[in-house]
């Protein structure tokens, strides 16, 4: 079971992957991060990316139709596309307050967003946070 450095280092051996990071999206802060950050910054980045996180993750219009509440967000991953790059933002489901997620950033050039998805989520699924 691997923890946050070793799951990091593993989504940067996806292909086209430039940067990962784990992130805490209630308080914006990056617990780990590895290669590049958009903007330059892993802070600024992990900042930016927890407001999208927990918009998605705080809405009720994102759930699933069987999804009655509970502590986990309602959506599994949220995916940001622009004309050079992929952000795939992938929600770990923790014992505690489920409060973190893996934020993966691809070229388009060279990632490939299904694979990086399924990836992420196994690593998710097989994380140790504590």
């Amino acid at each position: 079971m691997p923890g946050i450095d070793e799951c990091l280092l593993e989504a940067m051996r996806l292909p086209g992957a430039r940067g990962a990071a784990l992130v805490d999206w209630t308080s914006g802060l990056a617990l780990g991060a590895v290669g590049d950050s958009p903007g330059g910054d892993h802070e600024t980045s992990a900042t930016e990316a927890a407001e999208l996180a927990r918009l998605a993750a705080e809405h009720g219009a994102f759930a699933a139709d069987d999804d009655h509440g509970g502590d986990r967000p309602p959506v599994e991953d949220v995916i940001v596309s622009n004309r050079d790059s992929y952000h795939l933002l992938r929600f770990v489901d923790t014992s505690f307050d489920s409060s973190v997620f893996l934020h993966l950033w691809l070229t388009r050039a060279e990632g490939n967003l299904a694979l990086a998805r399924i990836r992420l989520g196994e690593m998710a699924e097989r994380l140790v946070l504590g």
